[in-house]
């Protein structure tokens, strides 16, 4: 496990490269954090504008008033089946900036009591409002297999099946996450974060503004954008199914 213990920022480089029917790539620089679920960061005052987090905004349930993050966590996994942990959570997320968040991708590493891994909770949000989350035993490099079963994209239907790779920052801060999205003759779809987590110090949070602005309200933009831009080159649009299920429970590492 980690030995990172203390919030950190974690000022990142986001990619997306799309090969088929037309290609298509970009990366931007953000920000995200990487925090203990149980040790939220408390900001200042005069910082809490810049982040604040809050427990109803991950996971499907409806607002519950005073429940915790950790609440909302081991509910949802109780409630997909799965025995919430006993130990340690850590969580790869964005917090709200001037009231506004949107996390398109929220993981949470979920340790047994003795420290070990037990599962990863991969948190999905799309531009609509809802979320999904896989539930996934991942091997000893954080890589997961597991089909898709929610609409993200409009550009991409409801078929295929992620490869994940998740690990988790290890003690020198590095971050590398990336989803992979195979589709039956199509090439794949690559969503990568790389960076690395730094001491989320008053100085550090006030240059991340600085240099990123408004971070949530920006990748919603671009993520809209880029959209736009798919669209007017005629890519086809697959239509929004219902979306009656919130999670997708993939643990037959773990139980074998």
């Amino acid at each position: 496990m980690t030995s990172l213990i203390k919030p950190s920022l974690v000022p990142c480089t986001i990619g997306h490269t799309r090969r088929t029917p037309i290609r298509h790539a970009f990366t931007y620089r953000s920000y995200t954090w990487f925090v203990d679920i149980d040790d939220l960061p408390q900001l200042p005052r005069h910082l809490r504008p810049f982040a604040r987090f809050v427990p109803d905004d991950h996971f499907p349930e409806p607002p519950t008033p005073g429940a915790s993050l950790r609440d909302r966590l081991d509910r949802h996994v109780r409630d997909a089946g799965v025995e919430p942990v006993d130990g340690r959570v850590t969580a790869l997320l964005a917090a709200r900036v001037a009231a506004h968040v949107f996390n398109p991708l929220s993981v949470f590493w979920c340790h047994h009591a003795d420290g070990s891994l037990a599962y990863v909770v991969a948190e999905v949000h799309n531009t609509y409002g809802q979320r999904h989350c896989y539930i996934v035993a991942t091997d000893t490099a954080g890589r997961a297999t597991v089909d898709k079963r929610f609409y993200v994209s409009p550009f991409h239907p409801v078929d295929g099946h992620y490869t994940l790779s998740l690990p988790e920052p290890d003690a020198s801060g590095r971050v590398s996450i990336s989803v992979t999205l195979h589709r039956e003759g199509q090439g794949p779809f690559v969503a990568t974060l790389r960076g690395r987590a730094t001491p989320a110090t008053r100085r550090a949070i006030v240059a991340a503004q600085l240099r990123m602005p408004l971070a949530p309200l920006a990748v919603s933009a671009r993520i809209r954008l880029h959209g736009i831009r798919l669209w007017l080159r005629r890519l086809p649009v697959a239509s929004r199914p219902t979306h009656p299920e919130t999670t997708t429970v993939h643990l037959e590492e773990v139980n074998r």
